[in-house]
């Protein structure tokens, strides 16, 4: 027989895993809503994307995976160009990118992602995928499309929300405390949808007519060569950022993921993950440090927890309601949330280049960096008609090829120095 301690245990690890998607929540629907996705398929997608990744990890690392915020600009470009379906095959294969640099990681070692990519190649990359997409938060925040093509809300009006969201997320992001700490998207959205619907800008008309369960709006994919080029090379950059993900969360936890289970296999769970959401019409999926934050401060590192957070997620998506609420969101809640989140990311790629002591006065790191700003934040694109390169995309190869061809490269830190950063930074935290 169970005893009641254990129940009582059991119970508690449900719940923190239900908590753990409360905490991954807002950013988890955000990224689809802003791409045009269904929030409901990106539930689903998210927890069949960390059961995949707890099961080729053994269950040994405590990380939830949901939508990435990387893919942003590539997606929107892709369905626009594209459509829909070859997006998703596009993203299929990113999938397949993490794949093999997990085989490649297995064979030769951790250490050959860093001597492609160090810092001065991923800071810049990081920072243009922020900057890049400053437009689109600003023309959000002010009632406009992304593109800013339309007009959906009066200037005036669309100002008092976003920046209510923004003040609000900024607050809680500063000065909360405890778990409230960690859900400042989740607190802007909702006090950015309550200003909205005083103000009238929030349209019921689509939730009466939808069941309250359904199975959610799953795309399945299109294989085109030229999306699936312009692709691939996006994958690169969160293949990195997932790097510093599990270095981040073995300092949580004192404990070596890159030696067992082993990046190989961390890399080769996050790479099936995007994959398989791909094959439903999901976002790709990465490991989200808003969860990293929320284990290191309930001290739950149970593994466990993260596959009923997985469960209640695939759970969610068949509630056919929720999904069209989420859709009523107006545009100007997003944008204000999304002035401080793509900054944020920017500032992800700045302090990259600051914690790495990353030279600038040495003209070869000044070439790289300089040559990988504009090139994302000017809009520079390379090709014709029918295929071309930009964005991430061409920032990515520029980085990657500059610092392979150009001589006098500095030495490369290892992952050991890496880890020891990441050690300082939890330590600091603490």
């Amino acid at each position: 027989m169970t005893s009641s301690s254990e129940q009582y245990q059991g119970w508690r690890t449900v719940l923190a895993g239900l908590q753990m998607l409360f905490v991954a929540f807002g950013a988890l629907v955000l990224m689809p809503l802003i791409t045009g996705l269904d929030p409901s398929v990106a539930l689903f997608t998210a927890g069949i994307g960390t059961l995949i990744f707890q099961f080729v990890t053994k269950r040994q690392v405590p990380v939830f995976l949901a939508s990435s915020f990387v893919f942003i600009a590539p997606i929107a470009y892709s369905v626009q160009t594209w459509g829909m379906a070859a997006a998703m095959g596009s993203l299929f294969a990113a999938g397949l990118m993490y794949m093999v640099l997990a085989a490649v990681v297995a064979v030769r070692g951790a250490g050959f992602l860093h001597k492609i990519m160090p810092p001065v190649v991923t800071g810049p990359i990081i920072m243009v995928i922020g900057l890049s997409l400053a437009p689109i938060a600003v023309n959000m925040a002010m009632g406009k499309t992304g593109d800013g093509a339309v007009e959906l809300f009066p200037y005036v009006d669309a100002l008092l929300v976003s920046m209510s969201a923004l003040i609000t997320t900024l607050l809680v992001a500063a000065l909360g405390k405890g778990i409230f700490r960690l859900v400042p998207i989740l607190a802007g959205v909702l006090v950015g949808y309550i200003m909205a619907f005083i103000m009238g800008m929030v349209n019921f008309d689509s939730v009466a007519p939808v069941a309250w369960f359904a199975i959610p709006n799953f795309t399945a994919p299109e294989f085109n060569l030229a999306a699936i080029l312009f692709m691939l090379p996006v994958a690169i950059a969160p293949a990195i950022e997932h790097v510093g993900d599990i270095l981040a969360i073995g300092s949580v936890t004192n404990k070596d993921y890159v030696k067992s289970p082993g990046l190989h296999r961390t890399l080769l769970g996050d790479g099936l993950a995007t994959s398989a959401a791909s094959l439903f019409g999901g976002p790709p999926n990465t490991t989200y440090s808003e969860v990293t934050g929320a284990v290191m401060l309930t001290k739950m590192f149970n593994p466990v927890i993260m596959i009923w957070a997985a469960v209640f997620a695939i759970g969610l998506a068949f509630v056919a309601k929720f999904g069209v609420v989420l859709q009523t969101i107006p545009a100007p809640v997003m944008g204000g949330i999304l002035i401080l989140l793509f900054g944020s990311i920017a500032g992800v790629g700045m302090n990259i280049l600051i914690k790495a002591k990353v030279d600038m006065s040495e003209q070869r790191n000044l070439v790289i960096t300089s040559t990988t700003l504009v090139f994302g934040i000017g809009g520079m694109a390379i090709g014709n008609a029918d295929f071309s390169l930009q964005g991430v995309s061409l920032c990515g190869l520029v980085a990657i090829g500059l610092n392979l061809l150009l001589p006098n490269a500095p030495q490369v830190n290892d992952l050991h120095e890496e880890k020891e950063m990441v050690d300082e930074l939890v330590s600091d935290n603490h």
